[in-house]
């Protein structure tokens, strides 16, 4: 790759379920001289790995047959020298520690583009996000608990146990905080 950003960079493999951010990213890439491949499951993943190593990995948290950390071990395992960030749009503390033990290089909240992904490959911090400006609503708190909880609740493909201990509270909660969404 041409440039200072990413200069180390030369393959990316990106691994995302949503077919459309997928390919943009992998055409924002191609066009910053980096070879991306894609992938939009952990078995894909697996494969695109076993083809050929990547400088780095993008792996989203939630994949259809497993998740972005199943990928981080398998990419651990097989190919130990590829730089892994996580990218999510559900961004929390516990994931954030979990990837960082399991050897992610970064975590990083989507959205994002490949401009600033380098640029933390590089070293640099991304720009802060926007501001609300007053006017303007963010979500509520109740709002990004329920999306949080169902979120991992799809993770633990609906195992409310499971689920609690991930969210570290108790089973019974769980259920009450459950039955008040529905």
């Amino acid at each position: 790759m041409s440039g200072t950003s990413g200069a180390s960079v030369r393959t990316v493999l990106i691994v995302d379920d949503d077919d459309r951010l997928r390919e943009s990213m992998a055409r924002d890439f191609r066009r910053r001289g980096v070879q991306a491949r894609t992938a939009a499951s952990q078995a894909q993943a697996a494969a695109a790995l076993r083809a050929e190593r990547a400088d780095v990995a993008l792996l989203d948290l939630l994949l259809e047959d497993g998740s972005g950390f199943d990928v981080l071990r398998d990419i651990r395992e097989t190919s130990p020298h590829t730089r892994v960030v996580i990218l999510t749009g559900f961004a929390s503390i516990a994931n954030a520690v979990e990837a960082g033990r399991l050897g992610a290089h970064d975590y990083l909240p989507k959205p994002i583009t490949p401009a600033e992904i380098l640029a933390v490959l590089d070293g640099k911090k991304p720009d802060p996000p926007p501001r609300v400006r007053l006017g303007q609503h963010p979500p509520s708190l109740a709002h990004n608990e329920r999306e949080y909880i169902q979120r991992v609740l799809g993770e633990c493909r609906g195992n409310i146990s499971e689920a609690a201990r991930a969210l570290g509270i108790n089973r019974r909660t769980l259920q009450r905080k459950l039955q008040k969404q529905s």
